[in-house]
């Protein structure tokens, strides 16, 4: 192979100046492929495919990644940065005594070490609390101010008025509140454009959620507030993604015209096939469960797996048995930031295979994030590239182990 590429580097002909990444192969955001190699200019991708049909260019420099696959950036698909593990603070201490201010300098922290796990992109699910301080993170991001993914925020996000915490407080205390509330079809209208005017690029609602403390999730918003909300941001160009968790919570929401539903732990086969004709992506968030199930004393390495994780086994099979479109996204923010990888383990051990896992964090989350330029390694898209030791499609525990990050063309981790 050295030699090859040797032979073309003498015929350069072209005054582009380009970098060459060999892996041993490379995983496109659809199939793998032995022996590829990729070919970046400036922050675009100009070529990938086989070493003996390089295009004829001036290469500046070869980063050689012997050992390792090259993949698309992760697309992180549920995360709060402005949160970290629930075992460390709880989050009603988070929101009742971490100051906005404090919270948005842990999410720097939060951001780096997301970008160095090889997540390139990540969809931010609310601020919890901490007004828009996730559409600030954004702007640092974006000023190069701090490193960090390119990200879609959602601002607050918007919960029926009572229906969210920090809750157990008698009738006399004021608190601060986890997202913004909204009641009747004029108020939740008036919401998502104060939301969407503020910076949100989405709008997240509660569509369901525990009216008290303990109590079972319960349907929030009526249907008519729904469409509207949704309404709302599809005339702004912008969607509506739904926490839902309850049948009657997710068939609000899909009626309703969202575009993906988070967690979904009551779904049954019925409604992830209104889904699947819908086009509804679901991300079912399973390392946020388990973590929270081991933060209450399960060992999940000597006990047997208590009823949460089994009914999440059961309600996973039959979306996949549905066929509805996987989002890959773990909540990341229960956990820590940067074991994203984590979600991934958990999508295999319940039964999707590694290449549909890996595809569905790259160009399975593109497509339905409408990012038309990420999630794929092919000419003319954005130089998301991240490698891997070993061969992730038989191994998915080797994503947590990533060896090389570039975002936008720019080398982070080498």
């Amino acid at each position: 192979m050295k030699y090859l590429l040797i032979l073309f580097l003498s015929y350069s002909l072209t005054l582009t100046s380009q970098t060459l990444l060999q892996p041993d192969r490379v995983f496109d955001g659809t199939e793998m492929h032995e022996g590829w190699v990729v070919l970046v200019n400036e922050n675009k991708i100009h070529y990938t495919g086989p070493v003996t049909t390089i295009p004829k260019t001036k290469i500046a420099e070869i980063i050689d990644l012997k050992g390792t696959t090259l993949l698309p950036g992760i697309i992180e698909g549920h995360s709060h940065l402005l949160l970290h593990p629930y075992n460390e603070t709880e989050w009603n201490d988070q929101v009742l005594k971490e100051s906005p201010v404090e919270r948005a300098i842990r999410g720097t922290v939060h951001a780096k070490n997301s970008l160095m796990a090889g997540i390139t992109t990540m969809r931010d699910l609310g601020s919890e609390g901490a007004g828009y301080a996730d559409v600030y993170l954004k702007k640092t991001i974006d000023n190069g101010i701090v490193t960090g993914p390119r990200l879609l925020v959602a601002g607050p996000a918007i919960v029926a008025t009572g229906a969210y915490g920090p809750k157990g407080f008698h009738d006399g205390v004021s608190t601060p509140l986890g997202a913004d509330t909204a009641s009747g079809v004029a108020h939740c209208i008036e919401t998502v454009r104060k939301q969407m005017g503020n910076g949100a690029d989405f709008i997240k609602i509660y569509a369901d959620y525990r009216w008290t403390p303990g109590a079972d999730s319960q349907p929030t918003f009526l249907q008519e507030e729904i469409n509207a909300m949704v309404a709302t941001a599809k005339s702004a160009g912008k969607y509506v993604v739904a926490h839902a968790s309850t049948p009657e919570g997710m068939k609000r929401a899909i009626e309703g015209g969202v575009e993906t539903i988070e967690h979904g732990d009551g779904g049954t086969l019925a409604i992830f096939k209104m889904m699947k004709e819908k086009g509804i992506g679901y991300c079912p968030t399973l390392a946020a469960g388990d973590a929270i199930t081991q933060y209450r004393g399960w060992n999940n390495a000597t006990e047997p797996e208590p009823d949460r994780i089994q009914q999440k086994r059961k309600s996973f099979k039959t979306a996949l048995d549905s066929g509805v479109n996987i989002v890959f996204g773990g909540d990341v923010g229960v956990f820590a930031h940067g074991k994203n990888h984590k979600e991934m383990e958990l999508l295999v051990d319940y039964g999707m295979s590694p290449l549909a896992v890996l595809k569905a964090a790259t160009s399975g989350n593109a497509k339905i994030f409408h990012l038309e330029d990420l999630g794929n390694l092919k000419e003319g898209y954005l130089a998301d590239i991240i490698a891997v030791k070993g061969n992730p499609s038989n191994d998915i525990n080797r994503m947590g182990d990533v060896m090389f990050v570039m975002k936008d063309g720019v080398v982070y981790k080498k």
